[in-house]
């Protein structure tokens, strides 16, 4: 349960960066003349830095929305795994009412047969596992799909007026700057944005 729940957290945190990479990886290839001579001035550029960064850990976190839909994803991943274990308790349960019964007495052809209906019963608790897993795997996509959409409209409407040419990201395991200034934190505006599109989404 807790690498079930550590993998989830991974997938948000991976679609939130992946997220980032696109929509500003698609501002470099704007020339940077027109960009400069459009949206900042020489005393913009003087006043504000054109980088900001946004801790991920944080949004995964602080985001309300985030933060009920991952619980939902952990309760379904929980009732996977107890559905599947205590299919195979009853499995042994039923092993060991069938010993019970037959004692010494049991043939070898009644063992042979039992243990082919066992086998079935297995094999079938684990493609119900399985099925049920490939759906959850299919709903978090559906998810990271959602927030992605999200974040990327709320960042096209934060940076108009903002003027960064660049926002990175920084996170568990994503943080690949070796020096942060945080004058240029602009994570809790990010959070406070977020949360206040989201608060009427349905879910949560």
């Amino acid at each position: 349960m807790k690498n079930a729940s550590l993998l989830l957290n991974a997938i948000l945190i991976l679609a939130v960066g992946f997220l980032y990479y696109k929509v500003f990886n698609d501002k470099k290839t704007t020339p940077a003349p027109a960009h400069t001579a459009k949206n900042v001035s020489p005393s913009e550029n003087t006043s504000r830095p054109p980088i900001a960064y946004v801790e991920l850990d944080s949004l995964n976190e602080n985001i309300t929305y985030i933060k009920s839909k991952r619980k939902e994803l952990e309760a379904e991943q929980k009732a996977i795994e107890n559905d599947w274990e205590n299919g195979y308790r009853g499995l042994e349960a039923k092993k060991n009412n069938f010993i019970k019964a037959k004692g010494n007495n049991i043939t070898q052809e009644e063992a042979e047969k039992f243990q082919n209906e066992l086998l079935q019963q297995q094999q079938q608790i684990d493609m119900k596992k399985q099925n049920a897993t490939q759906r959850l795997s299919q709903k978090s996509l559906s998810f990271m799909e959602d927030i992605q959409k999200h974040l990327k409209d709320y960042l096209n409407d934060y940076n108009k007026d903002k003027n960064y040419m660049y926002i990175l990201t920084t996170g568990t395991g994503l943080d690949y700057m070796v020096y942060k200034d945080s004058s240029l934190n602009i994570t809790k505006e990010v959070v406070d944005g977020m949360n206040e599109k989201l608060k009427n989404v349905k879910g949560q």
